[in-house]
């Protein structure tokens, strides 16, 4: 299936393409995706009414986070992602958590390489116990949250020795949930997604050093 304007900017900003503070063009998006500038400038519209977006003058910018708002994304997305771990250990299928548990094993490989290999596998892994929860809801939630992760210049896994804790939490949080530990599993991702905000809060004060 083709994918729409939308879509493919917003898949953009996700990967980095255009990072927080870059300028968009109708017309070199336009350009660029091979469409009309009719469905790049809905597709603009709609991401400036979803906050992804902002504007600077006449144009178009990707927006950026300031600290307070990282704060509050971070206080929604460490019980959302709480809340979606404690109802995967409840609703999982073994199947769920067998691949689960592979994609904890495989993404050690990674460890010390590409700071955005790293968070792209990342993803995967956070959306595979969203879908293990089996809340559609939930999900839907989520997805909101994690696009707005996107609008953070750097990764948590571009602070060294980030990836080998962060890894070895994943691991923990698969064990509570193969274990059926609703609250264990709860605890586990909380904890992880803590430690990512208090990383990444050092990295913006400029303590910790990116690889």
């Amino acid at each position: 299936m083709q994918k729409d304007a939308y879509t493919l900017i917003l898949e953009a900003i996700e990967a980095g393409v255009y990072k927080p503070g870059d300028r968009l063009v109708e017309s070199e998006l336009a350009e660029r995706l091979g469409v009309s500038r009719t469905p790049v400038r809905e597709a603009l519209q709609r991401l400036e009414t979803q906050s992804m977006l902002s504007r600077d003058g006449r144009s178009l910018i990707v927006a950026s986070l300031d600290h307070n708002q990282l704060a509050e994304l971070y206080a929604v997305r460490t019980e959302l992602e709480g809340l979606a771990a404690r109802l995967a250990a409840r609703h999982a299928t073994e199947e769920e958590i067998r691949v689960l548990r592979a994609m904890a094993q495989e993404d050690l490989q990674l460890q010390g390489g590409d700071p955005r290999a790293l968070s792209r596998a990342n993803k995967r892994f956070h959306k595979q116990i969203h879908l293990a929860s089996h809340n559609r809801f939930l999900v839907q939630q989520l997805d909101l949250v994690h696009r707005s992760m996107a609008l953070m210049a750097n990764t948590s896994f571009a602070a060294e020795g980030r990836d080998e804790v962060a890894l070895a939490e994943h691991s923990a949080i698969v064990d509570a949930i193969a274990n059926r530990d609703g609250e264990a599993a709860y605890i586990a991702l909380k904890a992880h997604i803590s430690k990512a905000f208090e990383t990444r809060l050092r990295i913006e004060a400029g303590e910790l050093r990116l690889r």
